[in-house]
């Protein structure tokens, strides 16, 4: 069976590499966050953002334990990361829903600031960039975000940036993902 988070990993591999710059715009328990710092190596850096704190805690804990110093976690919404990056990004990463293993399901990324954030990301991407967004459709809110992203990313200029979607088609709650390469 198809792992769709490793074949997300992958496409970011084939774009990112040390001393690139990359964010995790929705940092959680910090694997993305942790994937992308040992990608990109001690010459780059990571910013990661989340508007939670035990998300922010548990990933600097995660991150530190690693030996990682090449990173910026943000504790604010990813709505707001032209406040915090500065430069263009080689790859970003989204999951969005809510935060694993914590039991708050109640908090979860919302469709306002998923679009403004996926919107502000696809602006900061460096030529010959990765975008991946991972949407779960299994509650309400993340149905609700999957359609809004698909109709969103078919209005963007296929001479500018290629746009994917990655599901497994007869699993219509599973998890999946679109890839946006800039080129």
């Amino acid at each position: 069976m198809i792992d769709l988070l490793e074949m997300h990993k992958m496409f970011v591999l084939r774009h990112l590499k040390s001393g690139d710059v990359a964010a995790d715009f929705t940092m959680g328990n910090g694997n993305d966050t942790e994937f992308l710092c040992r990608t990109v190596g001690a010459a780059g850096h990571v910013y990661a953002f989340d508007i939670q704190a035990d998300a922010v805690n548990s990933t600097r804990a995660r991150l530190e334990g690693g030996g990682f110093d090449n990173f910026t976690l943000i504790h604010d919404s990813h709505a707001n990361l032209k406040q915090y990056i500065d430069r263009p990004i080689k790859a970003g990463m989204f999951n969005l829903g809510y935060l694993p293993g914590h039991g708050h399901h109640e908090v979860t990324t919302k469709r306002e600031s998923t679009l403004a954030a996926v919107t502000a990301a696809i602006e900061m991407l460096d030529s010959v960039a990765v975008l991946l967004v991972a949407v779960y459709p299994g509650h309400e809110e993340g149905r609700l975000e999957g359609e809004m992203l698909r109709a969103y990313f078919s209005t963007l200029s296929r001479y500018k940036i290629c746009a994917t979607e990655v599901h497994i088609v007869n699993s219509p709650t599973s998890p999946f993902f679109f890839v946006l390469e800039t080129k």
